[in-house]
């Protein structure tokens, strides 16, 4: 692979239109999509995840989406490996790749490199996961702000698999897992080149906030129970499944629970965009760009002549 190869990485927060602006970006420049959203991996999941449907598939060749199942065991590391050899491949047809997703760690992961830290402690995980159980949730989220409040502030505090790991390597090192997260990394033999989407809060919210209706109206509810007899897998624990699953408990009733996906949507936007906002090389556009917008913004960036 030469320098001169591109990676256009398409980020934003759930819900802004990433897909749609990632598949327009790959059919004018004649390329594919290499998907880094954690969550689009696992095929039993296309409707809580927002999966890409059969036409937009087609109309641009994705990669990384419904390549799995949530009865695999699949990793951050193995996911870099995987998608930079993905890319080496498509280098050697393409100039240009677009990559897309909300997860700011994988989208990290291609783009700047993993640091090596240690493996998982089961006795930490153990105790963590102790914790969790007779206190709940909070207090692992407590422990967190209180040892690594830079993390604590971008982190998917709702996942309890970030907040385990968190943990555990500070336990283990007795640094906090932001410090190794913002040591440099080695070079990547491709450029990359950021573009998000951007809009004012309240008409995010309000796009996520329908969003979720129209997942309930394409069958969320029913995905969810089929998935309800896995509810312990890794995979499943993140929103749009975990409250439902307190629904069929029955913590919850249905319309609290839907409100809960929302809220719970919408707090994760917010640390995207908490993310994002420290990172200087996004070049924006404005929901609701036009198609010459987005010629022109591939012009201004000596993307196309």
């Amino acid at each position: 692979m030469k320098a001169e190869k591109l990676l256009i990485s398409v980020v934003g927060p759930t819900g802004i239109g990433k897909t749609k602006l990632a598949i327009e970006i790959a059919q004018h420049l004649h390329t594919e999509i290499i998907s880094c959203d954690a969550r689009q991996f696992f095929k039993e999941m296309p409707i809580g995840t927002a999966m890409p449907d059969e036409e937009e598939l087609a109309a641009a060749p994705h990669h990384f989406i419904a390549n799995l199942s949530i009865l695999d065991e699949y990793s951050i590391g193995k996911y870099e490996k995987d998608a930079l050899q993905k890319l080496e491949d498509l280098f050697t047809k393409y100039n240009t790749i677009v990559m897309v997703g909300g997860s700011g760690m994988y989208e990290k992961a291609v783009t700047e490199g993993l640091d090596k830290l240690p493996e998982a402690n089961p006795e930490n995980i153990s105790y963590l996961e102790n914790i969790m159980e007779t206190e709940g949730i909070g207090k692992l989220q407590e422990m967190l702000k209180n040892s690594d409040s830079e993390y604590y502030e971008k982190a998917d505090i709702e996942n309890p698999r970030r907040l385990l790991r968190a943990l555990d390597i500070f336990l283990q090192t007795q640094k906090p897992y932001s410090t190794f997260l913002n040591q440099s990394k080695g070079e990547r033999n491709f450029k990359v080149i950021r573009i998000g989407i951007e809009a004012p809060r309240e008409v995010l919210y309000d796009r996520i906030n329908r969003r979720v209706d129209i997942m309930m109206e394409k069958g969320l509810l029913e995905e969810a129970k089929s998935l309800y007899p896995e509810r312990n897998r890794t995979a499943l624990q993140t929103v749009g499944y975990t409250e439902l699953f307190k629904y069929f408990d029955g913590e919850w009733t249905l319309d609290f629970a839907v409100e809960e996906i929302k809220k719970n949507s919408r707090r994760y936007a917010k640390r995207q965009l908490t993310w994002n906002r420290k990172i200087e090389d996004i070049h924006y556009l404005t929901l609701g760009y036009s198609e010459q917008e987005i010629v022109s913004l591939l012009e201004e960036l000596k993307i196309i002549e």
